[in-house]
């Protein structure tokens, strides 16, 4: 069975302690320092239990991060577009079908028209 893409993982690879912030910055695309800075601040400013305690449930509820989830930084990229925000890369991807789709029917409509220059050319290749 393949892994998902969409799923939270901890990421044990980048992990300082047990990977959960590293998985909530593989997750969302943001940098993982910026999410230790934002679990320890939100810490110190009154979150002390119960941020403790919700660092353990994921760490414990969550699975591990497999190893080649993604392969490229590209396909990283992509995937926490998608989770971050599937509707826009949805919207992206269509319209990246349409400019295919819109060259194509340009090439098509070039090679079908009766281009006697363009033919006498590809004759002339023969």
């Amino acid at each position: 069975m393949s892994a998902s893409r969409t799923k939270f993982y901890l990421d044990k690879q980048n992990a300082k302690w047990l990977g959960v912030c590293a998985g909530i910055a593989d997750y969302t695309g943001v940098e993982v320092i910026w999410v230790r800075v934002g679990a320890v601040i939100f810490t110190l400013a009154g979150g002390f239990p119960w941020t403790l305690i919700a660092y353990w449930l994921v760490a414990w509820m969550a699975s591990p991060k497999p190893n080649g989830l993604y392969e490229t930084v590209e396909d990283q990229k992509f995937w926490q577009g998608v989770r971050s925000n599937p509707a826009r890369t949805t919207r992206d991807v269509r319209s990246k079908f349409r400019d295919i789709d819109r060259r194509l029917a340009d090439i098509e409509t070039a090679y079908t028209s009766r281009n006697t220059r363009l033919a006498d050319e590809i004759d002339s290749l023969r």
